[in-house]
């Protein structure tokens, strides 16, 4: 219940961050405050904005109240949650576009991301997502056999496929998730209202039920100006990546090309 709760007031909180109620440099309610308008237990509120806090909107210092450092257009990799929610978290709109929904045997790469046989049959979609009806984000996914059925069956322009997959048994419990940057080639330009070769940032991300079973791999492309991204970190993370193999020399990089 307690995780339920933290989780409810954190996104009034976010909603009425983004609606400007608690502008940049504002204070938010203090602990009591939001323990008597919910009533819920201090525990919770702490919770609460720590949530705020690894998600970058809000800043903490010791024996002060917590001030909002942003306000809007942060996505988080903490928690599990659909662009849908997300936009909606912040007072916008989503919407999406259907560009190509098709069933095709599964790429190399798919079939490793998704646990798949060779020669094994996949739902590919392609879909622009909308932000206020402005474009913000072009996703390619692709779906095992018996998840793309369900998928290809609902109304992609207005469903969230990770909100109406939970409500049939198929949960995204974890995902994990490869970020980098690359160039906008044609199509994506031409979907996102951007120059040819404007810098994308760029999500591949595996998301799996709480069995560890691929349900989903997908490649999301942003809009830059649109969406920032934040991720939380804890000592543990720290130091597996310690033992982690070393980067490349970063001048070997390059913005990759579509």
């Amino acid at each position: 219940m307690t995780d339920i709760a933290y989780r409810r007031v954190a996104e009034d909180l976010r909603s009425a961050i983004a609606a400007g109620e608690y502008p940049a440099g504002s204070h938010l309610p203090s602990e009591n405050e939001l323990m008597a308008r919910y009533g819920v237990s201090r525990g919770t509120i702490r919770q609460t904005y720590a949530q705020l806090l690894r998600q970058g909107l809000i800043a903490s210092r010791q024996g002060s109240r917590r001030v909002v450092v942003d306000t809007h257009r942060v996505q988080s990799f903490e928690d599990v949650i659909s662009f849908s929610i997300w936009v909606r978290s912040m007072g916008g709109i989503p919407s999406g576009k259907v560009i190509r929904l098709e069933w095709r045997d599964a790429t190399d790469e798919e079939q490793e991301k998704l646990n798949l046989g060779s020669g094994a049959a996949v739902v590919h979609m392609i879909r622009l997502r909308l932000m206020n009806d402005k474009p913000a984000m072009v996703e390619r996914s692709a779906y095992p056999a018996d998840i793309g059925r369900i998928v290809a069956g609902l109304d992609l322009e207005r469903d969230s496929v990770t909100e109406r997959l939970a409500a049939e048994g198929h949960a995204f419990a974890r995902a994990s998730h490869t970020i980098d940057a690359l160039s906008a080639g044609r199509e994506d330009a031409r979907l996102l209202d951007v120059a040819v070769r404007t810098p994308l940032l760029r999500d591949r991300r595996v998301s799996l039920n709480a069995a560890g079973r691929p349900l989903e791999y997908t490649e999301d492309r942003y809009r830059a100006d649109v969406v920032s991204f934040t991720i939380g970190n804890s000592e543990q993370v720290n130091h597996l990546a310690r033992r982690s193999k070393p980067l490349r020399d970063p001048s070997s990089y390059r913005i990759a090309g579509t």
